[in-house]
């Protein structure tokens, strides 16, 4: 009888973990769910803006709705870039003691807009392209590759660690951090767009 309930409560607890695989599965679903999420969002905060919406800035030293868009494209290829860099080191699993900030924190963090960050040289927007079509293809084309990657590569991103200025953090949040990056400037946009000179739509 006590072997039956021994194997009972190992029936029990083992329902309740996860095999390694399995949840890498759901973490790789999550992520590429934040991704469409925030991407549609981004799409949906710009949709049907004409050249002077997207333009119209607050203050001269406030972004336009077309500079946040240019900067969400420019830091998430460089992100990007720098996490597949990341990957292709040999994983490192034996810091994640190192890794304290949950997935939920390091996404709060992101999109806190009380939390003012200064974007880097690289990611000041110089209005590389010369209208909203050809700045939505490029958000789009490289959305597109980012989740490609997620979805096809081999490696566990838990695996791979390393030091950002905000503390340590797994390849799996720094992908989060690249979607959570748009969401923050989405919410930006959005700010632009509840200004009181905001231009009406004609």
């Amino acid at each position: 009888m006590k072997k039956l309930s021994l194997l009972l409560i190992a029936f029990i607890l083992s329902s309740f973990t996860l095999p390694a695989h399995a949840q890498q599965d759901n973490d790789r679903k999550f992520l590429l769910d934040y991704f469409n999420k925030t991407g549609d969002d981004l799409l949906a905060s710009v949709e049907g803006l004409s050249p002077a919406q997207m333009h119209f800035k607050p203050a001269d030293d406030r972004w336009s709705v077309a500079e946040c868009l240019e900067h969400i494209i420019v830091i998430d290829k460089a992100l990007f870039d720098m996490a597949v860099k990341l990957i292709e080191q040999p994983a490192n699993p034996e810091r994640k003691s190192e890794v304290t900030n949950t997935d939920e924190k390091l996404i709060a963090g992101i999109t806190d807009r009380s939390q003012k960050a200064q974007a880097p040289d690289f990611g000041i927007p110089k209005g590389i392209y010369s209208n909203t079509s050809d700045a939505l293809t490029a958000f789009k084309e490289q959305r597109e590759k980012i989740k490609a990657y997620i979805q096809d590569t081999p490696e566990n991103l838990r695996d791979h660690i390393t030091d950002m200025p905000g503390g340590t953090v797994d390849a799996y949040q720094f992908f989060l951090f690249i979607a959570g990056h748009g969401a923050r400037h989405t919410l930006q946009i959005e700010e632009v767009k509840a200004h009181p000179d905001f231009p009406s739509q004609k």
